[in-house]
C-alpha cells in the first residue's frame, strides 16, 4: 500500500512540474524547458542524458518491454535487487516501455518525437535507419529535432558498423598504448572513460545544437564516435610527441611525458603524488628538500631539461619522500603551496570533507531499495545548479503519464497496447 501511495505522489509531483509555464520550468534548471527522448542503454548514452537531466531537462527513457536497460540487472545490486549503477546513471529520469519492432510502436515513437526537443540513441550504426527512425526520417516529423547518436566508431568511415564497448575505444584510440608502466602491458583506465568522455562530447554538442536551433529554428544530427572522443583527449598531449619525433610515445607509468617531477612517489606508509611544473615551483621544492646545491644545475633548471633526465629526478624526489609519511609529505609541501596530495581510496573520498562540503555525495530514496548514496552534481551554477535528488525509475513507471499526457491516449488504449506487447 505504501509503495502505491509513493508512486501516486511521485507521478503527481512530476505532472505538476511539467505543467508549469515554461518560464517557471526554467527555474528548475538551465534546461528546464527541454524534453529529451532517451533511447540509450548501458553507460555512454545514459551518462549523456543524465548530464542533461542534472541541468533540468525532462528525460524520458525509452526501454524495451522485456527487461529494459541491461544495466538494471548488472552487479552490484542493492538489497532490493536493483542494479546500483543503473540508479546512479538514471536518477531523475522517466521510464516508458516501447516495442520498436512493431509498426504501432514505431508510430508511437514518431508521435513522441513530434513533441520532443532532443533524441539521443546509442544503437549500432544503421539500427535506427532500418527501423525507419533515423534522422532523415524523423526530421520530417520534427524539423527542429536535435538528434544525437553515440556509437563506437560513428556513422561514417570503414569501421562504422563494427561493434564496440568502452575498452575497445580505449584500445583503438591510442589511450591504452600510453597508459601503464614501461615493462607492463597497455592498461585501461579504471572508470569507463570512453563511455563517459563520449557522453560529455554528446551533451556539449546537444546544447550547442539547441542554441543554434534557437537562432535558426533548425535541428540537426550529432554524430559522436567513442574512438574519436578518446583519440581527441589522447592526441592533445601525445600527438605532438609523435609529430616531432616520428615515434609513438612511451608508457611512463604514473609519470607525465612533458613534466617531471610529476609522479607517484613512495612514502614510509604508502604513496603520495607530487606535481612540479613551473621554474618557481622547482626551485621552491629544492629548498624544501634541502638540496639548494642543485639550484644552479643546468640539466635540472627547466622542464625541457628535466624530462631528459627523468629517472634521475624521480630518484631524487623518491629519496626524500621514502623516509617520510604521506601526511608529512603533504603537510610539508602544502605549507609552501606546492601541488601534492595523498592517494585516496573510494571509501576515503566518499567521506572527504571537501567532497561532502560540495554535495558530491548525496542520497536518493529508491522505493524498493531505500536510501542510496549517489554522486552529486558537478554543475555548481549560481542561478540554476544541477539537481540529482530524484530517484531512478521502475521499468515503465511513467507509461501512463507519458502516453496519456503527451499523446492523449486514454486508459483503454494504453491497456490494449500493453496487452499487445507494444508498450
Amino acid at each position: 500500500m505504501l509503495t502505491v501511495i509513493v508512486v501516486i505522489f511521485y507521478n503527481w509531483y512530476m505532472t505538476s512540474v511539467k505543467t508549469l509555464p515554461v518560464e517557471r520550468r526554467g527555474m528548475l534548471g538551465a534546461l528546464g524547458s527541454v524534453r529529451v527522448l532517451d533511447f540509450t542503454r548501458m553507460y555512454a548514452g545514459p551518462f549523456c542524458t543524465l548530464l542533461l537531466k542534472d541541468l533540468g531537462a525532462e528525460v524520458i527513457k525509452v526501454e524495451i518491454v522485456e527487461g529494459g536497460d541491461a544495466v538494471r540487472t548488472l552487479p552490484p545490486q542493492t538489497e532490493g535487487g536493483e542494479g546500483y549503477i543503473f540508479v546512479t546513471l538514471n536518477r531523475g529520469k522517466k521510464s516508458v516501455t516501447l516495442n520498436l519492432t512493431t509498426e504501432r510502436g514505431r508510430q508511437l515513437c514518431r508521435d513522441l518525437v513530434a513533441k520532443t526537443d532532443v533524441l539521443v540513441e546509442n544503437f549500432a550504426c544503421g539500427v535506427m535507419d532500418k527501423l525507419g527512425l533515423g534522422y532523415e526520417e524523423l526530421k520530417e516529423v520534427n524539423p527542429q529535432l536535435v538528434y544525437a547518436s553515440v556509437s563506437g566508431f560513428g556513422h561514417t568511415g570503414p569501421r562504422r558498423f563494427t561493434p564496440a564497448f568502452d575498452i575497445i575505444a580505449q584500445a583503438m584510440s591510442g589511450f591504452m598504448s600510453v597508459t601503464g608502466f614501461p615493462d607492463g602491458p597497455p592498461t585501461k583506465a579504471g572508470p569507463a572513460i570512453a563511455d563517459f568522455i563520449a557522453s560529455f562530447y554528446a551533451a556539449t554538442g546537444i546544447m550547442a545544437a539547441l542554441l543554434y536551433r534557437k537562432e535558426t529554428g533548425r535541428g540537426q544530427k550529432i554524430d559522436i564516435s567513442m574512438q574519436d572522443a578518446m583519440w581527441a583527449i589522447t592526441a592533445m598531449q601525445f600527438l605532438p610527441f609523435y609529430s616531432l619525433t616520428g615515434e609513438s610515445p612511451p608508457r611512463l607509468g604514473n609519470g607525465m611525458v612533458e613534466a617531471v617531477p610529476f609522479n607517484v612517489y613512495p612514502a614510509r606508509d604508502g604513496h603520495a603524488v607530487i606535481a612540479i611544473v613551473t621554474v618557481g615551483q622547482w626551485q621552491q621544492f629544492l629548498r624544501v628538500i634541502e638540496r639548494e646545491d642543485l639550484l644552479g644545475v643546468q640539466k635540472y633548471a627547466t622542464q625541457s631539461e628535466r624530462v631528459k633526465h627523468r629517472l634521475e629526478v624521480d630518484a631524487l624526489v623518491a629519496e626524500w619522500t621514502r623516509s617520510r609519511t604521506v601526511e608529512e609529505i603533504v603537510n610539508t609541501l602544502g605549507e609552501v603551496h606546492l601541488p601534492c596530495g595523498p592517494i585516496l581510496t573510494v571509501d576515503r573520498v566518499a567521506s572527504d570533507p571537501q567532497i561532502l562540503s560540495r554535495q558530491m555525495v548525496i542520497e536518493v530514496e529508491q522505493m524498493v531499495s531505500g536510501r542510496l548514496k549517489v554522486p552529486g552534481s558537478v554543475f555548481k551554477l549560481s542561478e540554476t545548479p544541477g539537481d540529482v535528488s530524484l530517484p531512478a525509475p521502475f521499468l515503465g513507471e511513467h507509461n501512463r503519464e507519458v502516453y496519456s499526457e503527451l499523446l492523449a491516449l486514454d486508459e483503454a488504449e494504453i491497456a490494449k497496447l500493453a496487452a499487445e506487447g507494444v508498450i
